[in-house]
This record gives structure tokens, sequence and C-alpha cells, in this order.
């Protein structure tokens, strides 16, 4: 047998699960769903060790040995022989959502459970681990423990703040354990000390591991159900004159559909799209952590292929194959399935931004325009006018060619009227100060205010053909636009507007970018080809042959590995079983009746082709049909009660865990990206609002520069410090658009960061030092006089003495004061409890016996072994007892 034992993370509570090894096929866990201190897991193991050696009393052969150690269970598969376990065996902390840590697995294992003794062997089983081993779970795989990171921040907390009426009876008709997705948080009852919890079911579309835990899901307790998203997540902290905001931004990604770029385009008979994922950002003030006091905002947008049948043909090894409608719809059944899940999801209004090419010599990117406008064209008919899904079509293409037209002005008008209209998350009222002097575009903003705050109503769904280059430019001013909004509602800045080049903005695009990279590379097969800077055209010179070598990386990723990708895919989120006695998944010719399940049988029930929302949906608009308090909704939660001090709801041993060792240099929030450390210019005499506009030059990253340009500036300064440079460089260099700016840069990095290079000829290096060397003025802001007046000596001077007459360095300095008369100065008085104490020493106050005794006591209780209680310990608890219940 194998035992698996699971911990909370002060190693306090444990529970034990058995897992049955002579079965060859069938998967048999036990679960006692008892909570074991560590005493009784640490009795239980050494009973069990005890009873399965050869040989009673015999210490050499262990009846019990460590297999692995894991940090949580991703599931349980099966191919043709028995079942493996699949574990995270590494993790590393991305992001902190109110104390909440969220994991990214690094590394995992697959451990096969039967005994060799009954395993039955087959041919392809290898074969089989292999394509399934093929999905890398260390790359873009995170999971929480105590959040759940398949809904978002709105519907968490929205679900948090239910009526503690609907609580109360929810709690008696449900029997079921859990614990909350919020192991902080709970909800006061109105006597007694006990709180409650509430866990809602994941949102199925963004969890990865939902079949391979469906073996298990209905025998284990729920605390071992570990759900993992895929997709993107990064974290980094915005410092407002020390004060730390910290931007997450998450991506998940949908699992219904879900493939690569050629392989799966459009949708499927269900209405889930490919390449479908959410985008959140969240923001927060990090000095208050709790969810209920703290300060938080989210906002939300989706990116998706176009939802209508559609394909294209890659077996031409075209680099753009023609686009093929596979099916008419005249309906719209498949877009409407589609929108209604997301109206159940986001509320109304739905808006479309369809960046695809709308003028074409030859018909290619129009064909799905078109088509998109008849689908909602059609839907829009028997939707009331107030939720009507608004399209807007803006050819990007044609507008970068212009060189009349700025990409990102036009850009950013539309993302400003489009969190107008859905508004934004926010779990705090209005600021007194934005009532009083109220800004003309607060005043416009939509969404749908409650007493606590500000719901997101709706969502911008962006797509392009591809949804990867163009559609995260159009994201990042959205995000960016929004961003701007949600800084203004928690007080950070006076008018909600984000101006680029400012360190706040250039933390944001990196965020972005990464985040595009990260979803490019899992759908397409490369990073990002366009980005923010190739909009903005300030791009280098060398980012064109980068691009270059993506698009390449992009082609021969879909020519050659796509199909060994999308293999993977299915057989990891279980769309394709394998089953004795039929083809396998390398047999198939097409994976396409696996994703369109009405191809295999019909539905007894047919939509209504004008009725196409699901029942309820439309009534409580704007708002989301998921965060409505409803009977159907109530069906998805689950309510525990906990005691007040329970360690589950305790947000200090959560985030701050004191029973662990803490290293400074390990500690998540120093290491994370730092808009003082990393954006902000490294000169002193700048303002370090986060908010100000900088030079190209003056970036945190430009003068710190990356080692290869420092090195590379280097060299160049070696080679040509024997000769002073030609006149023409610098007319060269300030009429190069594309590269002037990083050219400068770099040399900026150089001649403040690096050392004076040493040549042997000092005329040479008279003239390096000059240009190292930079006046009082540049460096401090202030042009330093060449004498200091006599009064500012004779201050100076005094200090001087204070200083050595008090650490009593030398006689010399008191012979030399008592020249100046500076004796009744310099008779200092200790005020503080140290006999010696100043910047070079200090003698530490002496403890009493006593006081060493407590302290050694505390320690050895910390390590479990407990001193024998006195006389006075028993008479002084025994006082506590009857003053605090008697």
């Amino acid at each position: 047998r194998y035992f698996l034992v699971g911990s909370n993370p002060a190693e306090t509570k444990y529970r034990v699960l058995k897992i049955d090894r002579t079965e060859p096929k069938d998967l048999v866990i036990i679960d006692d769903k008892h909570v074991y201190t560590q005493q009784e897991v640490r009795e239980l193991l050494g009973r069990l060790d005890l009873g399965n050696r050869t040989k009673i009393g015999q210490k050499g052969s262990s009846g019990l040995s460590r297999a692995v150690s894991a940090f949580g269970v991703v599931g349980f598969v099966r191919f043709l022989e028995g079942y493996y376990i699949v574990l995270i065996t590494k993790r590393r902390k991305m992001a902190d959502i109110g104390g909440h840590a969220i994991y990214k697995i690094e590394d995992t294992n697959m451990i096969y459970i039967p005994n060799d003794s009954v395993r039955v062997t087959h041919p392809d089983e290898a074969r089989y681990l292999r394509i399934f081993q093929n999905v890398d779970l260390s790359s873009n795989f995170y999971f929480s423990y105590s959040y759940d990171l398949s809904h978002s921040l709105q519907y968490n907390l929205t679900v948090l703040r239910m009526p503690l009426e609907t609580l109360k009876t929810e709690t008696t008709q449900t029997r079921q354990e859990s614990f909350d997705i919020f192991e902080d948080e709970g909800l006061s009852t109105q006597g007694g000390s006990g709180v409650f919890g509430i866990c809602s079911k994941p949102y199925e579309k963004y969890v990865w591991n939902g079949k391979l835990l469906e073996a298990v899901k209905n025998t284990v307790h729920r605390d071992w159900l570990l759900y993992i998203i895929h997709g993107f997540c990064g974290q980094s902290k915005l410092l407002i004159y020390g004060r730390p905001i910290y931007v997450t931004l998450i991506a998940r990604r949908s699992s219904k559909f879900a493939g690569t770029r050629f392989l799966k385009r459009g949708a499927n008979c269900e209405g889930d799209v490919a390449n479908e994922v959410e985008t959140e950002q969240i923001l927060y003030d990090a000095s208050v952590m709790s969810f209920s006091a703290g300060s938080y905002s989210s906002y939300v947008q989706v990116r998706g292929s176009v939802p209508l049948y559609w394909s294209q043909d890659i077996s031409t090894m075209m680099p753009k194959p023609p686009i093929t409608l596979d099916q008419a719809d005249p309906f719209a059944h498949v877009a409407a399935l589609h929108f209604d899940q997301m109206l159940q999801r986001f509320g109304s209004p739905i808006i479309i931004l369809n960046l695809v090419k709308e003028r074409e010599k030859r018909k290619h990117e129009r064909i799905l325009s078109e088509e998109l406008v008849a689908a909602v064209t059609y839907l829009n008919q028997f939707l009331p006018p107030e939720h009507a899904i608004i399209y807007i079509p803006w050819d990007m293409a044609k507008y970068t060619k212009s060189k009349l037209c700025n990409v990102l002005d036009r850009l950013n008008v539309i993302a400003e009227s489009v969190v107008k209209k859905t508004g934004f998350f926010v779990n705090r009222p209005d600021s007194y100060c934005s009532i009083l002097r109220p800004d003309e575009k607060w005043n416009e903003l939509g969404g749908y205010v409650v007493s606590t705050g500000r719901l997101q109503t709706g969502v911008l769904r962006t797509n392009c053909v591809d949804c990867l280059d163009r559609t995260n430019t159009a994201q990042f001013m959205v995000g960016k636009c929004a961003l701007a909004y949600q800084l203004y509602s928690l007080g950070l800045i006076d008018k909600p507007n984000l101006q680029f080049d400012t360190d706040a903005v250039r933390l944001f695009e990196e965020l972005y970018e990464d985040h595009g990279d990260t979803l490019s590379l899992q759908y397409g097969g490369s990073q990002l080809v366009h980005r923010v800077k190739t909009y903005r055209k300030i791009a280098p010179w060398t980012q064109h042959s980068k691009d270059i070598m993506q698009t390449l990386s992009r082609y021969y990723s879909n020519a050659f590995s796509d199909a060994d990708r999308q293999d993977s895919i299915n057989l990891f989120l279980g769309v394709f079983k394998s089953t004795e006695g039929k083809p396998h998944l390398w047999e198939l010719p097409t994976d396409f009746y696996l994703h369109h399940k009405n191809t295999l049988c019909l539905s007894q029930t047919r939509r209504s082709y004008t009725y196409w929302w699901t029942t309820g949906v439309l009534k409580h608009l704007p708002l989301p049909f998921d965060e409505v308090t409803c009977a159907e909704n109530r069906r998805k939660l689950t309510v525990k009660k906990f005691q007040k001090y329970e360690e589950e709801i305790d947000i200090y041993n959560e985030f701050f865990r004191p029973y662990e060792l803490s290293s400074f240099d390990e500690t998540f929030c120093l290491a994370m990206t730092n808009s003082t450390r990393d954006f902000m210019p490294k000169n002193v005499g700048i303002d370090p609002s986060p908010f100000t506009v900088r030079k190209p030059d003056e970036t945190g990253k430009s003068v710190l520069g990356n080692k290869s340009n420092r090195e590379e500036t280097v060299l160049q300064r070696k080679t040509a410090a024997s000769a002073p440079p030609p006149p023409s460089e610098e007319a060269a260099s300030s009429s190069s658009e594309d590269d002037s700016g990083t050219d400068k840069e770099d040399e900026g990095a150089v001649s403040q960061r690096s050392t004076p290079v040493k040549v042997t000829d000092t005329g040479d290096n008279t003239k390096i030092t000059e240009n190292v060397v930079q006046s009082t003025k540049d460096v401090y802001g202030v042009n330093l006089s060449d004498v200091p007046s006599e009064d500012d000596l004779t201050i100076y001077t005094r200090f001087v003495q204070l200083g050595q007459s008090q650490h009593k360095q030398d006689k010399n300095s008191q012979q030399f004061c008592s020249k100046h008369h500076l004796d009744r100065v310099i008779n200092l008085i200790p005020i503080s409890s140290f006999s010696q104490d100043n910047i070079y020493e200090v003698q530490p106050p002496r403890a009493d016996r006593k006081s060493i005794e407590i302290f050694h006591a505390h320690i050895q209780a910390g390590r479990g072994n407990m001193q024998p209680l006195g006389k006075d310990d028993f008479l002084m608890y025994r006082e506590y007892i009857r003053n605090r219940y008697m």
C-alpha cells in the first residue's frame, strides 16, 4: 500500500489516505476523514512501520519507507495498464493576493500505483506515458491552497459578502465538511465565537486537472482536491512614496476546445472557442492585507477566436493558409451558445472589439468579419436594446501602416469608452475627496454601484485572427485605462489618467508583454512578433531581426510540432480516453469528433432560435447570473462553521508563517519587480513619483543596463580610448530615430555605473575621467559653493568635536577641544539604559537569571520538550479558568 499523509502549513493537523496497490487496473482509495495531530500521525506511522517489518523487532528492514515528498496532488490518470498518481514536487511563489500565496508548479513526479507483482504490461503504455508527459506541467501551471484561482476576485469577494441569514439556512441543510476558499475570512455569527466559511465550486472551464481528479472527487475529503489553472501569473510592486501597491496580472486559459494555433480555430458545438483566455488585473494596497479591511480592485477582459465554425488548412504549407467556413450557421447557434456563457459569467454589456483586416486585395480575414457582423445582428434582435451586444470593428493593421494616424491614441479613445461602459470592481465606496471634487470622467463611469463599492458588469471581448499580437496591444491599452481608474478609486492619483513613459506604465507594460509572450508561446509556438513599442514606433532597429526570428519560429512550430502538442493536450484534458480494442490516439486521422460531441450523438433538446439565452439570465442583467443570490447558485456553495481562533482562518499564520525560519533573501515580497528599484532613474534629485513622465534615457533599466550591453559598451570604450570620437558621430546618432535612444541609454549606463578604464597614456586618461566625473549640479541638484561660510564651518567643527569627545578615541581631541573652549558643551550624560551607547559600540543590558531560564524554557517548548509545571503554575492556571469560564 501507499499512505499519503497531508498536513496544513503549520503541520498541526494531518489527514491520511490509504491507496491500495493490489488492484492491477482499478483505483482503490480509502479516506478515513479523520483529522490527526502531529503526535497521532507519528504514532500511526510508527505502528504501520512496526507491523510491516519482515521480522518483529528487527530494525534493519523498515516496513515503511518514504517514497516522495510533495506539495500537492495534481490527479490520477490511467492509460492501458493501472493508475498513476501525479504529484507536485517543486513549487515557486509567484504572487500574493490578500495574504494568499499563488504558486507556480516547477516540477512534478508520476508514480505508478500497482505493485510489480500484479502489473499487467501493455506494449503501448510507454508511448501514452510519453505523450502525456509532453504537456510540460512546469511551464505556466498555477495553484493556490486558499484562494480560488478559477474565479475572478469580484466573484470571490461577492460570495464572501453573502447575507448571514442565507448562510445560516445553508448550514442547517449542508452537512458536508469543507474548507473556506478564503482561509483568513469568515462572517461572525450574532452569538458565540464561531465564524462561517464559504466554499464555492471551481469554474470548470478554467480548471485543467478536472478530469484527473474525477476518479477521487467523490471519495476523498475536499482538502485533497487541488485545482490548477494554465495561463500566466505575474506580480509587481508599485511604490508610491514608499506605499506598496501590488499590481497582479492573472490569465486563465480555457480547458474547453484547447489546442494549438492552426489546429484549433473558431468554436465547437458547445460554444467554447479556441485560444480563450480571461485576463484579470488586480490592484491592492499591500499595507493592509485582509480582504475585509483592505482596498482591492480588479478589471477583467477576455480574448478568444471568432465564435464561428471556421478553420485553416495547413497541409498547403503556406504561412497564411486560406480561411474556410466549415458549416453554414444562419441562426448563429454557436455564437448564441458562446455569448450566453459570457452573459452568465460577466453580465451585460458584452463589447466585441474586432481587430481583423477589413480591406484586402484578396478576401481573407474579411470573411470572418462579415459572418460575425451577421451573427451579432441576428442575436441582438431578441435582446432588450439596453443589454444588446456592442460590436466595434477596427482595422488595426491598416492604421499601423498609415503615417498620419497614431494607433495607440485611437486605441486609447476606444479603451476609455469601453471602461466607462463596463466599469470595474472595487471593494470600497468612493472616497470623500472624490465626492467633494468629482472628476468629469468619474461621473460618467458605468458598472454597478453598491454600498460596499463598485461591480464590473459586462466585459470587453477582443479578437483578431490569432488573438496574439494585435489583441495583446489592444488589451494593454484597455488595461492601462482601467489601471488609471483603479488607482483613482483607491485615492492614489488625483485624476484617472496615466501617461506613457512613467514608471507605473513601464512596469505595467512589462507585465503585459510577459503575459503576451507566455500566451503566444502556448498557442502559437513563439513569443509576440509585434509589441507595444512596435505600435508606438519607438522600437529599436534590432527588434526587426527579432521579429523575423519569432515569425520563423512560429511557422516551424505550426508546421512540425503542433500536432504532437495537440495530442498531448487531448490526452491530458481527458478529451481522448484510451480504451482496449479501439484505435489509439496516434492512429486517429483527426480529433474533430472528439471536440464536437454532436458528431457522435444528437442532443435530445434543441435550443430556441429566438430565446437563445439560459432561463433567468435576462432577469438579473446587467448583473452576471453567476454572482446573483438564487437557489441555483446556492447549490454551488458549501458552508462550514469554524471556531473563532482556528488556524485555518488566521491570516497572520497564513502569511507570516511564524513556525518557519524566514530568510529575507528568499522572501517573495522583497524579490518581486519593484518600480523604485527597477524602473526609477538612479540620479539624485529627481521626482520619485511613479507617475512622472521620464525621458527615454532616464529609466532605471537603462541606467543599470543589462550585462551584455554594459560589457559591449566598455569594450567599445577600450578600443576607442586612444582616439577622440569623430564629430559626425553625434549627428548620426541623433538623426536615426529608432536606435538613438538605446545607444544613449547604454552610454549612460556605463558612464554612471562602471569604473573608469585604466589606460597607460596619461593624456587619454584625463580625458576619460573628465567624461566620467559629473558636476555637483547634475548629482545633487544644487550648486555647492567653493568655500563654506564661517558660521557653517564653526557648526561643523563643533559637530566633529562632539562626536570625538563622546567616543573618547584619543586625548589629542580633548586637548584640541580645550583650546577652543568647548568643554562645557561636550560634557554629555548618556540618557539610554545602555552604559555604552554610540554608533561604534553598544553594551547590552544584563538579563537576570530568572529571565534567562524563562527564555530557555520557551525555546525548549518550541522543540516539543515541555518543562514540568510547578505549584505556582497550577494555581495561576486554575485562577485563569475560574475567571474565564466560571
